[in-house]
């Protein structure tokens, strides 16, 4: 593998690391009624959030690249009304993350620029998914730790 390539899979790999290193933090102090809570007449709650992530990674990293054949129901990441527990919740989100570090670390010099398309997705190759998954995670995460700050403070409301 050349420089190059080992650099961007060991980069790529240690940043979906930290997202996930960043999240368990900030998710670790929430009740299951807080991680589901949603503060707000609007938006999501951080479970909800945290099953889209899971799903966006299991299906543009996992099924496309992997090729997992996980099968995406993307509506439902955010309106689950089964409400699993967030140990759960996060025991999947801390195997997509797996699942991703094993798939970039495996991607040859060849593989980062190979084709590469998905339903709702304008990337044209597995360097650039990665990316926006990255660039994804890193927005939701930034959404987390806002609502987690704000329904630590209000933990009651």
């Amino acid at each position: 593998m050349s420089a190059l390539a080992q650099t961007v899979a060991s980069e790529f790999a240690a940043y979906f690391q930290n997202i996930a290193v960043k999240l368990q933090k900030w998710i670790d102090p929430l009740s299951d009624e807080q991680f589901w809570r949603n503060p707000y007449s609007y938006g999501n709650s951080v479970g909800h959030l945290l099953l889209h992530l899971t799903g966006n990674l299991n299906y543009y990293i996992g099924a496309q690249i992997a090729g997992t054949g996980y099968i995406r129901d993307r509506d439902r990441e955010f309106a689950e009304a089964d409400r699993p527990s967030k140990q759960e919740v996060l025991r999947n989100f801390a195997r997509a993350i797996q699942l991703v570090v094993e798939t970039v670390r495996k991607q040859s010099a060849e593989d980062w620029s190979a084709p590469y398309s998905a339903e709702r997705s304008k990337e044209k190759n597995r360097f650039a998914i990665l990316l926006s998954c990255a660039a994804h995670a890193d927005h939701h995460t930034g959404q987390i730790i806002y609502l987690s700050r704000e329904l630590l403070s209000h933990p009651m409301s």
